[in-house]
């Protein structure tokens, strides 16, 4: 018998095994797939190395001129953008195989079914195996629903990472965090994009001026913006798709579907009488109704982040060792791939009442590392609670952003003030002295 069986080797899982082989246990990781779930292998990393390329043909394209630099003939080539990506998605997998092998876990490469609160049944092998605690870690399934799920060749981001040439034309359904990043990828290399976004403004859970930024950057690539509108329907034709809105009507080659995922809550986990409320129910010791059973990541379907599954299975290896281990969610960073990219913890400005908050914004236009750079777009926002002065939110849209974002990071988890961030010296000239300008507040220097 095993100390632990986690089903999911995605970042929660195989982050909780390797803390609980750490913590002198014995433990097996169940996933059917790759080691690394759906960050490593359809998510997080293959975006970010097919962004990589993009941000960097931007760059030659629009900027090499401006720094003394002579381009001639720049192009691209797909198959070598998709290469990189996929030699970028067999590293981290690899990082991680060498991982369970160096902390001795156990890993079965099958579908893990529960048979009870102790016993996972391998459903290929026919082989049960047996825990003294379980980890439900099998993460979330992108969304596909109606009028959409019957319309054959529709995308979901999944299948962005299959594609051997890239499309004339698109609709992005969702102008979330996956719909811009992808947006933004196919933009640059000269596909006509259109985004359709239900919400009022696109980045729905992000403030509206950092919406309003994005979407200025997005249509100066010709991006198509359509905001507060619904897709009624969409036609399969013999050349691509017919999209139908309320009062307008378009073509385009391909349809991707980037409104979200869900946990992936299977029939096994309802049967043993496990807690569901869209997903799996927890306390913040990361356990469920049924004492010896643990879930952690997507399945909780709850904050959908790979580096909160990676805490939260952290949080859940030590309960189970015998230690008490909280989460605490009050700063949870959110970052996006945008061109600029967007940052942000702790509450927004729409969230709060602005009476009892003062608001500190800092252009990056003021910078001298971003002027260096050539970058004029974004801004840092720093949100303090007007009596206390402490930290409550910081947001921001710029070069780096989703590298500098963990000063506002630790200024709200440890309640910090603006005045004592900004008392601490800042290197210059960086990108950080954009945060360094909004921390002062109105003792900024700089504008």
């Amino acid at each position: 018998m095993y100390d632990v069986v986690i089903l999911g080797g995605g970042p929660g899982g195989y982050v909780a095994a390797i803390r609980l082989s750490q913590l002198g246990k014995k433990v097996a990781v169940v996933e059917k797939e790759e080691l690394g779930g759906t960050c490593t292998n359809k998510g997080c990393i293959p975006t970010k190395a097919m962004l990589t390329s993009a941000h960097l043909y931007r760059d030659i394209r629009e900027k090499a001129k401006k720094f003394g630099i002579k381009v001639e003939g720049v192009s691209f080539e797909l198959s070598s953008i998709m290469k990189h990506m996929q030699k970028s998605v067999t590293m981290s997998r690899k990082g991680i195989e060498f991982l369970m092998k160096k902390n001795k876990i156990d890993v079965f490469k099958d579908e893990g079914v529960l048979k009870g609160n102790e016993t996972v049944l391998l459903k290929k092998s026919g082989e049960e195996i047996k825990g003294r605690h379980l980890i439900l870690a099998q993460g979330s399934v992108p969304v596909i629903f109606p009028p959409f799920d019957g319309v054959p060749g529709i995308w979901t981001s999944d299948d962005v990472f299959k594609m051997d040439k890239l499309p004339e034309s698109i609709l992005i359904i969702g102008g979330g965090v996956i719909g811009i990043e992808f947006a933004t990828f196919f933009s640059t290399f000269d596909v006509d994009v259109t985004i359709v976004e239900l919400a009022e403004h696109i980045l729905p859970f992000e403030d509206i001026d950092v919406a309003e930024e994005i979407k200025k950057e997005l249509k100066k690539k010709k991006v198509k913006v359509i905001e507060g509108e619904k897709v009624e329907e969409v036609i399969k034709g013999e050349k691509g798709y017919v999209v139908k809105l309320k009062d307008k009507e378009f073509e385009v080659e391909k349809v991707l579907l980037a409104v979200g995922r869900r946990p992936n809550i299977t029939e096994d986990v309802i049967n043993l009488g496990i807690n569901v409320d869209k997903g799996i129910v927890t306390d913040n010791h990361m356990r469920t109704n049924i004492e010896n059973i643990y879930a952690i990541g997507d399945i909780r379907g709850q904050i959908m982040l790979a580096h909160v599954a990676m805490y939260e299975g952290i949080v859940a290896a030590h309960n189970i060792a015998g230690e008490k281990k909280e989460m605490d969610y009050s700063a949870v960073p959110s970052i996006i791939f945008s061109n600029p990219e967007i940052a942000s913890v702790g509450i927004k400005e729409g969230d709060v009442n602005k009476e009892s908050i003062n608001v500190w914004k800092f252009p990056v236009s003021a910078n001298g590392r971003a002027r260096t750079m050539e970058e004029k777009v974004g801004f840092a926002k720093v949100i303090e609670d007007k009596k206390t002065g402490k930290v409550l939110g910081v947001t921001i849209v710029s070069p780096s952003a989703t590298d500098m974002i963990m000063e506002g990071v630790l200024a709200v988890r440890y309640k910090m003030t603006a005045h004592q961030v900004a008392e601490a010296i800042h290197p210059h000239p960086t990108l950080t002295e954009t945060l360094l300008g909004a921390f002062e507040g109105k003792w900024s220097i700089h504008i």
